[in-house]
């Protein structure tokens, strides 16, 4: 028997390296999955446990709530740089940066770690935050490090990571694949489509096995019932879209800062900074009875399965707390906080039109808030529908999140996580060029 030729060798560590980059993808997907179920078990864990605080003390936020936001923000600035926010815009800022150094200081276990903690941090001082943007930026980082070695592949790495996260942190695997797409990518890439499906699979199916077959918001069968309730689709898609473009314009406002002496102190002094911001949280929390902290989810969820409306009050309250969450400095995500804004704006549009679902509504508002934020239409209805696995909202859905994309944009021009992606990527590797998106 020969020794194998060339040929033979070459066709092997070619057969070889395409199988190692499988199990990259398959194996980051099911630590991905593993870390989206660990941090949305300890997420509840800590929303629990202020709920249980403030219950015995209402005004413990006074002093918790500040107290949390500034020490949030010292600690990322002096431990975890490149943390703070939801974490979305540092993976598209690294998916297109081209020097492994300048990606790693986005996207590194170091970072994932303290994503982690602080997102927990957050909610345990009663921050309107949160988890599924970290769990991207906590997936892209899970990538990168399985991967590092392979920096040509870097770029779609991070994007199944990414991908994994939103798909594991919501159990919606179709929504992860059009979320990268959409808004990690904004283009289909053929070469790597598999891989990241591979990864999304995997991820989802760690999480069913962890948490079991669930639907985010439970499970709805409402529908839009005649011609009048269609009109809720227009006014949700613009009310919504205008609402979420501000809350964009806001946030890209306060992270490119302002020239002035008060943009100046601001930059200055981020943690006194980031303790008004806690304790104008704080008043919020107190002035809604204690319905604004935490990720909004519970609320939502009860709201929608009981066809009973939120406070008239709740959509305002948790819009001005998790901006000034947001522009704190502090890490935690807008996603679940976006969508339960969405849904007290539905509830309180609801009241326009008699004998029409609240629960439809209440979605039309979601997928509206949620896409006027994100300006990624498709996601945000594919989103919505997973979450609450009703595919009879789905046309009316798609044609709110359309028109709240148009809307926003008459307000704010360009995606709040490209946006802030651009500043992460001109302080990140302000000598080197970006590879195209």
């Amino acid at each position: 028997m020969g020794f194998p030729s060339n040929r033979q060798r070459r066709l092997f560590r070619i057969v070889s390296a395409r199988w190692q980059r499988r199990a990259i993808f398959l194996l980051g997907g099911i630590a991905v999955g593993a870390a989206a179920v660990a941090l949305a078990q300890l997420a509840d864990l800590a929303q629990v446990a202020f709920s249980a605080l403030v219950s015995h003390v209402r005004y413990a936020s006074l002093a918790l709530t500040p107290a949390g936001f500034a020490l949030s923000v010292y600690l990322t600035n002096r431990f975890f740089q490149n943390a703070q926010g939801s974490g979305i815009p540092q993976a598209i800022a690294a998916r297109h940066l081209t020097d492994q150094t300048a990606r790693e200081s986005l996207v590194s276990l170091r970072i994932a770690a303290g994503k982690i903690l602080l997102t927990l941090f957050g909610l345990l001082c009663g921050a309107s935050v949160g988890r599924e943007g970290p769990t991207v930026q906590i997936g892209a980082s899970i990538m990168f490090a399985l991967g590092r070695f392979s920096p040509r592949r870097q770029p779609g790495l991070i994007l199944a990571g990414a991908a994994a996260g939103v798909a594991a942190a919501f159990n919606t695997p179709l929504a992860g694949i059009v979320f990268g797409i959409e808004e990690m990518s904004r283009a289909f890439e053929t070469r790597t489509s598999s891989l990241i499906i591979g990864a999304v699979i995997a991820a989802g199916l760690t999480s069913l096995a962890l948490m079991g077959n669930y639907t985010y918001f439970g499970t709805s069968a409402t529908a839009l019932r005649n011609g009048a309730d269609w009109l809720a689709v227009p006014l949700c898609g613009v009310a919504g879209g205008l609402a979420g473009g501000l809350f964009s314009r806001i946030l890209i406002a306060m992270a490119r800062g302002f020239a002035n002496p008060v943009g100046r102190t601001i930059k200055r002094y981020p943690v006194g900074f980031a303790a008004i911001c806690g304790f104008a949280a704080a008043i919020c929390g107190i002035a809604s009875d204690g319905a604004i902290y935490g990720t909004g989810y519970q609320q939502v969820k009860s709201a929608l399965e009981a066809g009973s409306q939120l406070p008239a009050s709740f959509s305002v309250w948790k819009f001005l707390a998790t901006t000034f969450a947001s522009i704190s400095g502090m890490p935690g995500g807008i996603f679940a906080p976006s969508l339960a804004v969405g849904a007290g704006l539905g509830s309180n549009i609801a009241p326009l039109f008699h004998g029409a679902p609240l629960a439809a509504i209440m979605l039309l508002g979601m997928v509206s808030y949620f896409a006027g934020v994100v300006q990624a239409p498709i996601t945000a209805f594919v989103i919505v529908t997973e979450m609450t696995d009703n595919h009879a909202m789905v046309v009316p859905l798609m044609a709110a999140a359309l028109i709240a994309h148009a809307s926003s944009r008459l307000i704010c021009k360009e995606g709040v996580y490209h946006a802030l992606a651009k500043g992460f990527i001109d302080r990140a590797a302000p000598a080197q060029k970006a590879t195209p998106a």
